[in-house]
């Protein structure tokens, strides 16, 4: 005879013992959609990286400036969205659904708060890319696309809210149509704006935000579609609530920072090795949109456990979190081992659309890019496995550590790593730390080393059990 609380629990079956057993069917089930949603945003990348590629290698080295450092402020600000999911996930699993959508709703207004620092960011592009020694036509380039993009800012932090309150109550078939919706909307933009209006880099940019801005609104219409209204009174909770909005701070803020610091060392890595050279750039560039195809759908896999870690502990079962959280490791790392692998082997083949046809650079572009796709093969073994105990954490409302973790291995371990190996004497921004002049290839195995420590240090931080004395339910 199951308990009345083991029917509140995600992804359980009993066998026919009685026995507790996962539902890989269940968790696939929430997974799938959530992985093809994270596939979108590599179709997105891709588009952009696709579309650039046709202007020229000077505009896919200015994007591979700025794409990252763009993603800092976005994950940051961002990240009063992204918080969203964890509370929700915990509210849902202890059957307070209004209380759920109470919180969606502060994420709401939260983001909405973000748009005056969005639009300060905005237009102090060129003064922040002018430290890093871009040459005077990248940093131009660079500057157009940032514009638009940052602009966009408070779209993205809306639509962060949004779909974190369908994947937060199992529901992410809708967060993926959505983001369908962006997708196809951003290659259709993409193309008007670049190339029939005129906007060139810029465009890109615009295509982007068009896109989220048409995404919010499909997302805002389901919210408050009439099933939503009565189950969740999505039409009743909008009201300012600064308790909901504070948590949603407190939660999202350090959320956001996670990822923000980790894009803040690879957009300084990218940068390091376009002041290397315009190869260097436009290599680890391509390289980096390619193992998006793994890295991206696996926070899909991840975001599941998010989901899984928050209701179970919302309906009173930590243990039943932690065995839900083994499940979805194990399916990140054995995803990205295999992507990462069949990207090295298929380097011919994958590389050579993003090589802009006629350019004198694109045969040297082409030739660095085999060995970076193989060091990155590497590398995203422990990236699944920091990914994967990140999200969990995350469900449980264990962020403030794992973003000091982060910060220890990306400033103390990868940076200057990074730079170490990256420049020849005489060449990098300090002169302080050894200087051996290994190149992009350097680079790339810093980046290996600091997802091997991130990886290692967050699953100790998920094995020693501490996010067991958190709760976010209120």
């Amino acid at each position: 005879m199951p308990l009345s609380t083991d029917l509140q629990l995600p992804a359980l079956r009993l066998d026919a013992q009685g026995h507790r057993r996962v539902d890989l069917r269940t968790i696939i089930a929430l997974a799938l959609p959530l992985f093809l949603n994270s596939s979108l945003q590599v179709v997105l990348n891709l588009t952009d990286t696709w579309f650039i590629g046709r202007l020229s290698t000077t505009a896919m080295a200015a994007m591979a400036s700025c794409y990252y450092l763009i993603f800092v402020f976005f994950l940051l600000l961002g990240g009063v969205g992204i918080g969203v999911q964890a509370i929700v996930a915990q509210h849902f699993g202890a059957g307070q659904r209004e209380a759920a959508a109470r919180s969606t709703w502060s994420g709401l207004w939260a983001a909405l708060f973000t748009t005056p620092l969005f639009i300060l960011i905005a237009f102090s592009g060129k003064l922040l890319l002018s430290h890093f020694g871009l040459s005077p036509e990248v940093l131009s380039l660079a500057d157009s696309f940032w514009i638009p993009r940052l602009l966009g800012g408070p779209l993205s932090t809306l639509l962060f809210a949004l779909n974190s309150f369908f994947n937060g109550i199992g529901q992410p078939r809708f967060t993926f149509w959505i983001m369908l919706l962006v997708a196809l909307s951003n290659a259709v933009l993409n193309q008007l704006f670049m190339f029939h209006w005129g906007y060139g880099m810029a465009g890109a940019a615009l295509g982007s935000t068009v896109a989220q801005g048409i995404g919010v609104v499909a997302a805002l219409a389901i919210f408050l579609r009439p099933a939503f209204r009565r189950q969740f009174h999505t039409h009743l909770t909008w009201h300012l609530h600064w308790p909901g909005i504070r948590q949603v701070m407190a939660i999202g803020i350090p959320t956001g920072l996670f990822p923000a610091m980790d894009v803040v060392g690879l957009g300084l890595f990218q940068l390091m090795q376009v002041k290397l050279s315009a190869i260097d750039g436009a290599a680890t560039q391509i390289v980096m949109m390619l193992t998006s195809v793994s890295y991206l759908p696996a926070i899909g896999i991840a975001l599941a456990g998010t989901t899984l870690v928050g209701q179970s502990i919302g309906a009173g079962d930590k243990a039943w979190a932690e065995t839900c959280a083994r499940v979805i490791i194990r399916l990140a790392v054995g995803y990205m081992g295999l992507i990462g692998i069949l990207l090295a082997l298929a380097a011919a083949w994958v590389v050579p659309p993003f090589l802009t046809p006629g350019d004198p650079q694109a045969s040297a572009v082409f030739r660095l890019c085999i060995p970076l796709l193989w060091i990155a093969a590497g590398y995203q073994i422990f990236d699944a496995l920091n990914l994967s105990c990140a999200f969990c954490l995350r469900g449980a409302g264990d962020v403030r550590v794992p973003t000091g973790l982060l910060l220890v291995c990306s400033w103390g371990v990868f940076l200057p790593l990074c730079h170490a190996l990256t420049f020849p004497p005489g060449q990098g921004w300090v002169n302080f730390l050894p200087q051996y002049g290994w190149g992009a290839k350097g680079g790339w195995m810093a980046a290996f080393a600091y997802t091997f420590c991130l990886g290692l240090v967050l699953w100790a931080r998920w094995r020693s059990g501490a996010w067991k004395r958190l709760t976010l339910l209120t």
